[in-house]
C-alpha cells in the first residue's frame, strides 16, 4: 500500500516535468525500463522537495547529476542557512518487495568519488572525464566565499543493513553519512507529502514584505494572560505574501491548529474568500474577512529599508492557529493562477494578528493557550470536541503507527489530507475519519456499545495501551474491512445501523485466527459466513427480543390500548451481552 502511494508521488513529480525534461521523465507508456528510470530520477526529486522545500521542477533539476560519469553522486544541494553540502547517493527499486528489502551494495558506495570531486580533479581514476553536472558542482562550490564555514554530508537514499557510523565513514572517505532505508523513506518524505508537512517552518524564519503606503500603520502591544505574557502585533498584509506562505509550507505552520486544510468544509466561506479575491480589482477583502491569527517566538519589524512605502516583518518559528482556511483559499488561488498572481492579488490586505510568546513557555501551556484562542474566535468553521485534541501526542502516535504497520491513513485533524488528495497522491479510500475508527477499534475488540456512542471523542477516550495493543489494532484492520464490505455503498452518508458494528465484532470473533494464517484470502467465503451465522443468531433471539410498546388510539371509540410491536432491529440494550455470549460458544 505504502509503495503504491510512493508511486503515486513519484509519476506526479514526473508530470511536474518542464518542456525541456519531459522526453526524459515522461517517456512512452510501454517502455518500462524508461519509466523505472524516470521514476528514479523523481525520487531525487522527492528528496530534495520534501528535505529543502524546493518546490520548482527546474529548480530541483538543476541539482540531479545522475548519468554518465558522475563520480557515483546522483545529486547533490548546497544550503546556505545551516552551512552543508549535502551529496546524495539514491537506488530505486522498481518494485515494493525489492525496495523494501534489496540492499545497496558496498561497492556502490565507494564508488563515489567525493575526494576527487571535491579535490577539484576533471577525471576519475580510470581517466574518464567527469560529466558537466559534476563540473557544475564543483563550479558552485568553489564560488562559495566562506567555504571554511562548510561542512559536507553524504545521504544514502537506499536500504541498508545496519552498520557503525565510523566505518561508513571510511567508505565516503570520512563524510558523516545519513541513510534513508525504506522505512525512513516512507516515513520522512511519503507521509509528510500525503500530509502538506514535508517542509517544517518551524525552523525558519518568514519574512513578509509590506509594500502599500499603509505599511507603517500598525499596533504593538503587551499583553499578560494567565497562561503566557505575549506581545501583540496587528497589522494589514498583502494578501499575496501570505498565499506564497501557505503555498509552500502548507501544514507545517498549523502544527498547533485544531485542524489543517478544510477543503471539503465550509465551501462557502471558500467560495466567499474566492470571489472577494478573483472578481474585485479593490481592497473590499480587508473589510470582509476576520483576518489571521499567528504565533511566533521573535517578531520584528523595520520601515528602515532605504525604500519608500516599504516595510519587513520577520516572524520566527510562524504558526496560524486561526485563519487557516483564509490562508489554504489565498494558497489555492496563488498556485491555480501563479502567472497572474501579481496581477489578481494587487493592493489587496488581509488584517495579521502576531501573538509573540515568550521562550520559555512549553508545549503544553502553547496547546492551552491555543485552545481558548481557537474556541474563542473561530466562529466561522467552530472548533468541535474532536478538534480540541487532534494535537494530543496520542493521535500523533497512532496516526504513524496506523500508516507504519497498515498503510492506512488516520485522519486525526480534520482536513489534513487534502494537499494528497489534491495531487492525487492518494485516494479516499485510504483515509480512516477519527471517529470511525474509534468506533471499529472498540467494536471489533468486543466493546460494541462503546463504539456507538455518542460522545465519542472524549479526553480519555483513548489510552496509551492502544500503542501497544498489536492484536486490537490487528483486528480493528480486519474491522475495517468488514464494514466497508457490508456498508451500503448507494447510501454512504447514511446512519450506521448498530447490526453493522456487531458484524465486525462476530467476524474477528470467528474468523481472526483465520486472517492472521491467510490474510485477507478467505474473506468472502468468510463474510458470507458472518452474513449466514447472524441470520441464525436473529432466529435465535427473536423470542427473547424485548418488544417496543405503543399506545395506539381507537378512533372511534376514543379509548387507548397499549400494543407490542416486534422488533425489527437490533438496536436494543443487551445487544453486545447478547452477541458475545452466542459466538463466544461458536468460536469455540
Amino acid at each position: 500500500m505504502k509503495y503504491e502511494i510512493l508511486i503515486k508521488i513519484l509519476d506526479q513529480i514526473r508530470t511536474e516535468a518542464t518542456t525541456k525534461y519531459l522526453k526524459k521523465y515522461m517517456p512512452d507508456q510501454v517502455n518500462s525500463e524508461l519509466i523505472d528510470y524516470a521514476r528514479s530520477r523523481a525520487y531525487i526529486h522527492l528528496f530534495l522537495k520534501v528535505s529543502f522545500g524546493l518546490l520548482d521542477f527546474d529548480e530541483r533539476e538543476h541539482y540531479i547529476t545522475d548519468g554518465s560519469y558522475d563520480g557515483g553522486i546522483d545529486g547533490y544541494y548546497i544550503n546556505s542557512e545551516n552551512k552543508t553540502i549535502y551529496l546524495i547517493q539514491s537506488k530505486f527499486r522498481t518494485n515494493s518487495k525489492n525496495f523494501e528489502t534489496k540492499e545497496i551494495e558496498l561497492e556502490e558506495i565507494l564508488a563515489m568519488d567525493i575526494n576527487r570531486v571535491l579535490d577539484g580533479e576533471l577525471h576519475d581514476e580510470a581517466g574518464n572525464e567527469y560529466s558537466g553536472k559534476i563540473k557544475q558542482l564543483q563550479r558552485e562550490i568553489s564560488n562559495i566565499d566562506d567555504i571554511t564555514r562548510y561542512s559536507y554530508k553524504v545521504i544514502i537514499i537506499a536500504n541498508l543493513k545496519k552498520i557503525q557510523q565510523a566505518f561508513l565513514r571510511r567508505l565516503t572517505d570520512g563524510y558523516a553519512v545519513e541513510i534513508f532505508n525504506y522505512e525512513k523513506c516512507y516515513e520522512k518524505l511519503v507521509f509528510p507529502v500525503i500530509t502538506g508537512t514535508y517542509f517544517n517552518a518551524s525552523d525558519l524564519n518568514i519574512n513578509i514584505d509590506l509594500s502599500n503606503k499603509n505599511a507603517g500603520s500598525k499596533i504593538s502591544y503587551s499583553v499578560k494572560t494567565k497562561i503566557s505574557e505575549c506581545e501583540i502585533t496587528v497589522l494589514f498584509v498583502p494578501t499575496i505574501e501570505i498565499a506564497r506562505i501557505m503555498n509552500k509550507y502548507k501544514n507545517s505552520i498549523l502544527k498547533y491548529n485544531p485542524r489543517s486544510y478544510l477543503e471539503l468544509d465550509g465551501q462557502s466561506i471558500h467560495k466567499a474568500i474566492k470571489e472577494t479575491i478573483l472578481q474585485k480589482e479593490t481592497n473590499e477583502f480587508a473589510l470582509y474577512n476576520n483576518g489571521i491569527t499567528m504565533l511566533s517566538e521573535e517578531t520584528n519589524i523595520t520601515e528602515k529599508m532605504g525604500q519608500k512605502n516599504r516595510a519587513k516583518l520577520t516572524v520566527k518559528n510562524p504558526q496560524i492557529i486561526n485563519g487557516g482556511q483564509t490562508s489554504f483559499t489565498l494558497s489555492r488561488i496563488y498556485e491555480e493562477n501563479i502567472a497572474r498572481a501579481e496581477e489578481i492579488f494587487n493592493e489587496k490586505e488581509v488584517l495579521l494578528k502576531v501573538i509573540t510568546l515568550k521562550d520559555n513557555d512549553s508545549d503544553e501551556q502553547k496547546l492551552q493557550f491555543i485552545d481558548e484562542i481557537s474556541t474563542a474566535t473561530n466562529k466561522q468553521t467552530p472548533v468541535i470536541n474532536a478538534d480540541k485534541f487532534a494535537n494530543d501526542v496520542l493521535h500523533q502516535k497512532l496516526q504513524h503507527i496506523i500508516f507504519d504497520r497498515y498503510g492506512l491513513l488516520y485522519e486525526r485533524k480534520r482536513g489534513e489530507y487534502a494537499d494528497g488528495l489534491y495531487n492525487k497522491y492518494i485516494d479516499h479510500n485510504l483515509i480512516i475519519e477519527r471517529n470511525l475508527f474509534l468506533r471499529i477499534y472498540y467494536s471489533a475488540n468486543g466493546l460494541i456499545n462503546k463504539g456507538i456512542q455518542k460522545k465519542l471523542f472524549q479526553k480519555n477516550d483513548l489510552t496509551s495501551k492502544i500503542l501497544t495493543d498489536g492484536v486490537g489494532l490487528d483486528r480493528t484492520f480486519v474491522g475495517l474491512k468488514v464494514f466497508n464490505a457490508l456498508l451500503d455503498k448507494k447510501h454512504p452518508n447514511q446512519k450506521t445501523d448498530k447490526k453493522i458494528y456487531a458484524l465486525v465484532y462476530i467476524y474477528n470473533q470467528l474468523y481472526f485466527d483465520d486472517y492472521q494464517k491467510n490474510g485477507f484470502a478467505n474473506f468472502e467465503t468468510n463474510i458470507k459466513n458472518v452474513k449466514q451465522q447472524w441470520g441464525d443468531f436473529v432466529k435465535a433471539k427473536l423470542i427473547t427480543l424485548p418488544k417496543k410498546r405503543k399506545v395506539k388510539v381507537n378512533k372511534i371509540t376514543g379509548e387507548s390500548e397499549i400494543i407490542e410491536i416486534e422488533r425489527k432491529n437490533f438496536n436494543y440494550p443487551n445487544l453486545e451481552k447478547d452477541v458475545r455470549e452466542y459466538f463466544s460458544q461458536k468460536a469455540q
